[in-house]
């Protein structure tokens, strides 16, 4: 067995632990948000039948989701609010991971704008999301129950946004073209 699925099978029994144990304390944000994580793990696998291929970079990507959904959801069990780095964590794991895919689509389909144009599109996602967590917070407060989404205040929406650029300048500047194959299979299957 590879060693990336047995790393991805490990992660996602955390996930289903982190699930129960949001479960068992009546936590509906991080029940909703791990299932949103276990379910994005599927995602790899998914493709690797659609795309008929199941390359290493396959199963890196099933990783690296399932450990950024984990860390995510470890967050929403309260690592958010006791541990203050966290969210830079997270932001920063998870916009590298949109940044990969976005970056190695860009490779493929328009090479010569695959570093503007991932800073430029991972930026986006993050103004997204936190627009989000915004509406999230907005939606909760008008039928008086739980957000899905936590939103902290300007600063860290300020912050959160930084850390989604850190993660993708960690993309561009190291060249990460992990997922290139990936998205070649895709798109030559498309």
């Amino acid at each position: 067995m590879q060693p990336l699925t047995v790393g991805v099978a490990a992660v996602e029994g955390a996930l289903l632990a982190a699930l129960w144990i949001a479960y068992r304390r009546g936590n509906t944000a991080a029940v909703v948000n791990t299932v949103g994580a276990i379910c994005l793990t599927l995602v790899p696998p998914v493709l690797a039948v659609t795309v008929g291929t199941d390359g290493p970079e396959l199963r890196g990507l099933a990783f690296w989701i399932a450990v950024a959904g984990l860390l995510h959801a470890l967050g929403m069990l309260g690592r958010y609010d006791s541990v203050w780095w966290w969210d830079h964590l997270t932001h920063t794991l998870s916009a590298a991971l949109a940044a990969a895919l976005l970056y190695a689509g860009l490779l493929v389909v328009a090479p010569a704008a695959a570093v503007a144009g991932t800073l430029l599109a991972t930026f986006v996602l993050g103004i997204l999301w936190e627009v989000g967590e915004l509406f999230a917070r907005e939606v909760a407060e008008r039928y008086d129950i739980e957000p899905v989404l936590v939103h902290y205040g300007w600063r860290d929406t300020a912050l959160d946004l930084v850390f989604d650029l850190v993660g993708a300048g960690v993309v561009v500047a190291f060249d990460l073209r992990l997922f290139s194959p990936v998205v070649e299979a895709v798109v030559g299957a498309v």
